[in-house]
């Protein structure tokens, strides 16, 4: 017998909710916010609609959800890629941009795109995003760089160039890694100054 709770009033098992979401992200990259529908997004994501609408309210929070947590998720593992001092500062940087902008390249498409044309949708987090991003890559440069600020900008600036030229993440990371091994070289680092 049941626990007396129909199967739409009971909560998502563990991890449904990250999975609908993980869905939910690829298909507004894939579509746009404006041409998703819920039920594209039930579809990829395997659940019927209206367990889609059980679990979010509306198309709006949905995307707000998948993007809130995207960003979270791609902060996090750029801050582990970058604290991990035992590697060296191109690697560390490049990885943390494969987290942050590498994996949306090609098939999954421009997740970044997809905030920056949507900021009354997602309100600060539209912004917050990338500016955490550039301050946890100023404060992993700030200790071996000369002027970190202008490094930061300008290995974000590559990121965004490179996207848009780029076919594919093989590309974009071997592209930014060049950027990298140019703007990090030991003679801009403070260790050689000494």
């Amino acid at each position: 017998m049941g626990d007396g709770l129909s199967a739409a009033l009971r909560p998502a098992p563990e991890g449904r909710r990250e999975a609908v979401l993980d869905a939910a992200l690829e298909t507004f990259a894939r579509f746009g916010y404006r041409k998703t529908s819920m039920d594209d997004v039930a579809a990829d994501a395997r659940i019927s609609r209206p367990g889609l609408y059980f679990l979010f309210s509306s198309k709006g929070a949905l995307f707000r959800a998948a993007i809130e947590r995207a960003i979270e998720l791609d902060l996090a593992m750029a801050q582990r890629a970058l604290a991990a001092p035992d590697r060296p500062l191109v690697d560390r940087v490049v990885e943390a941009f494969d987290h942050w902008a590498g994996r949306y390249v090609g098939p999954m498409g421009d997740v970044q795109a997809l905030v920056s044309d949507n900021p009354g949708l997602l309100g600060p987090v539209a912004a917050a995003g990338p500016d955490r991003f550039q301050r946890m890559l100023d404060d992993a440069l700030r200790a071996e760089v000369r002027d970190p600020e202008a490094v930061v900008r300008t290995l974000i600036s590559v990121s965004v160039g490179v996207k848009h030229q780029v076919a594919d993440r093989v590309e974009y990371l071997e592209r930014l890694r060049t950027a990298a091994a140019l703007l990090l070289d030991p003679l801009g680092c403070r260790a050689s100054r000494d």
